[in-house]
This record gives C-alpha cells, structure tokens and sequence, in this order.
C-alpha cells in the first residue's frame, strides 16, 4: 500500500531504508521527547523493518514517508484489538522540519484511517515541553483531552503527557477541515469523498 499526497509518498519500509532511518532517529534532537534513546544503531533500524507485518493487524506498524524517493520520516500507527482505534505517532528528520511535510503526511494517513479503513478514533499523545508537536495536533484538528502531570518515567525523569483525540465525525468538518493543499499555498480543501 502507498499512499500519495500532493508531495509525499507514504509507503512501507524496505531494507534499503535502515541507515537513512538509523541516522535521524540518532539525533539528539529527533530523539528528545521520544521514546528510544541515542545512538539508535543500523541493526536495531533493520530489525524494526524487518519485523513490521500487516498494516492492518492489531499492533504498531511504521510507515515511511518519502519525498521524490527519500526517506524524510516516518508515521507508526497503533491499530488497537478492536480494529476500530488508533494511535498515531511521527517523526520527520531535522532536515526536512519546518516545511509543512508531517502535516502532509499526518492529513494523508488520517484521510486512510478514517474514509478507507473505517476507524472511529485516532488518539496522540506527546510529552507536554514538545509545543511544535502539540501546536501541529491541534492544527490538524485534534481535540486536547488530558494533560497528565509528571506520568511518564522516561530518560531519567518524569515528564507530562498531553493527550489529543480525534474522531470519525470531526474528520474533516467545517471547523477541522481536510487539508488538500500544501501549509504554503494557505488553501485548505473540502472533506475528500468516501467513494474515493
């Protein structure tokens, strides 16, 4: 399965895409509010891809995001038991932020969640000092749900989670609309149709 946007392709990962995938996530910066920690080797990249299965099946799958055949980020989706929510995550590499492509990305696998798979729900949650990642949830319409204090033991200390949600019914409506345009061009398109 790969999916299109206007610049981006999100496609499984292949072998080939290990070193690539090592090197942003080995950065201090990429890695701070995440949850592995620095250097992250090619064997464990390759290890990951390697053990990634069907999309579609209940667990964590990690789909790359491409730009004209390079690896710039990835999206890993969560499907729970019930195949009918979803957690979502993302990371772009430093050279590639600031340019409008996770938005891109996240509105292109959220369209797939919602009108192609059926999901009601898809949460996100993000360490509350990460303001770049809670401001791009809620651009991308994302409901703040919760804010748990000092929740999260990770890399030597506890951290705050902020919690954001989004379901079905408010994917794409008036006041979250479907972006179809590039962040750029400040345009946003109407809510895509099903039958599509």
């Amino acid at each position: 399965m790969i999916l299109s946007s206007a610049r981006l392709s999100i496609r499984p990962f292949a072998a080939e895409d290990a070193q690539t995938l090592a090197d942003y996530r080995s950065d201090p910066d990429v890695a701070r509010y995440q949850g592995w920690s620095t250097p992250f080797p090619a064997e464990t990249a390759a290890r990951l891809i390697a053990e990634l299965t069907d999309p579609a099946e209940p667990g964590w799958f990690q789909y790359a995001v491409d730009l004209d055949g390079t690896l710039i980020g990835d999206i890993g989706v969560n499907t729970h038991e019930n195949l009918m929510q979803a957690d979502i995550g993302y990371t772009i590499a430093p050279a590639h932020q600031g340019r409008g492509y996770a938005t891109e990305a996240l509105q292109r696998m959220l369209q797939h969640l919602f009108l192609d798979r059926g999901l009601r729900r898809v949460s996100a949650e993000c360490d509350a000092r990460n303001e770049r990642s809670a401001k791009l949830l809620a651009r991308l319409g994302f409901r703040r749900e919760g804010h748990r204090v000092e929740h999260t033991w990770i890399k030597g200390e506890w951290t705050d989670d902020l919690l954001f949600g989004m379901l079905a019914k408010d994917f794409g409506t008036p006041d979250r609309p479907v972006r179809t345009e590039s962040r750029r061009t400040g345009r946003c398109g109407q809510r895509p149709s099903a039958a599509r």
